[in-house]
């Protein structure tokens, strides 16, 4: 066998904080694994592989494992990151695994994402505000320009995982700020045509120290996004356009 090609497995050690919430009796404590990481192998693998073979009380998220659902987003060494985006070969030997910041704790590496989402998203209205209150479904719509298309289909790209809010100074501090997913909904609807709000209305929204102005500029958001959008751009640009409103 060609020596370039040959495969060889590694011994890793992943120490994953423990705790219950719902059980009185836990305490949180680093608890230690170790197994053999084979080539190719994804954090998201692993941690199955450790649920199958070793201990299947550990609790985790996980959907599509293609980086689409964003559930199963965690703090790996003290950075927010997808599980199943994350190889184990850019890991060191020994890692320490943690549930994100700010959300509702499950259990384990779990947490309640969806919750605060939610809540976010009825904060901010991010749906569209037609201009008809019944749309008639047998008009043709008329043709968006290429460019507003692809301005709105880059920002839908998010995917909710939260990693941008475990990565905020200002929301660790401030459990109502919005976060830069609550920015990036507002520029996605903002530069929308079919929506009818304008500059006042979202200054209603964001235009206070919960919203655009109690962001610091760390960015630590633009810098964790695993799908890599352009949230310091938007951030800068919404800032602008609020100071101009107040």
């Amino acid at each position: 066998m060609n020596a370039e090609n040959f495969q060889t497995s590694r011994c890793i050690t992943l120490n994953i904080l423990r705790y219950n919430p719902q059980d009185k009796a836990s305490e949180p404590r680093l608890q230690s694994y170790a197994l053999e990481a084979a080539d190719g192998m994804t954090l998201f693998i692993a941690l199955n592989e450790l649920r199958e073979h070793q201990d299947p009380t550990l609790q985790f998220d996980f959907v599509c494992r293609a980086g689409i659902c964003g559930s199963c987003a965690m703090m790996v060494n003290g950075r927010p990151r997808l599980a199943c985006r994350t190889l184990i070969a850019d890991l060191p030997d020994e890692s320490t695994l943690t549930p994100l910041p700010f959300f509702a704790l499950i259990g384990d590496l779990s947490v309640n994402t969806g919750k605060w989402m939610r809540g976010m998203s009825e904060r901010l209205q991010t749906w569209l505000h037609a201009k008809e209150a019944e749309p008639d479904l047998e008009r043709i719509e008329e043709r968006m320009a290429p460019e507003t298309a692809e301005a709105i289909y880059e920002l839908d790209r998010c995917i909710e995982c939260g990693c941008c809010v475990a990565a905020c100074g200002t929301a660790q501090m401030r459990p109502d700020f919005v976060g830069a997913v609550g920015f990036g909904k507002i520029a996605r609807f903002r530069i929308d045509p079919r929506d009818t709000r304008d500059d006042d209305d979202y200054f209603e929204l964001i235009g206070d120290d919960a919203g655009v102005f109690g962001c610091m500029s760390l960015l630590a958001c633009h810098d964790m996004c695993p799908k890599a959008l352009p949230l310091k751009t938007q951030i800068a640009f919404l800032r602008r356009k609020m100071a101009l409103v107040a």
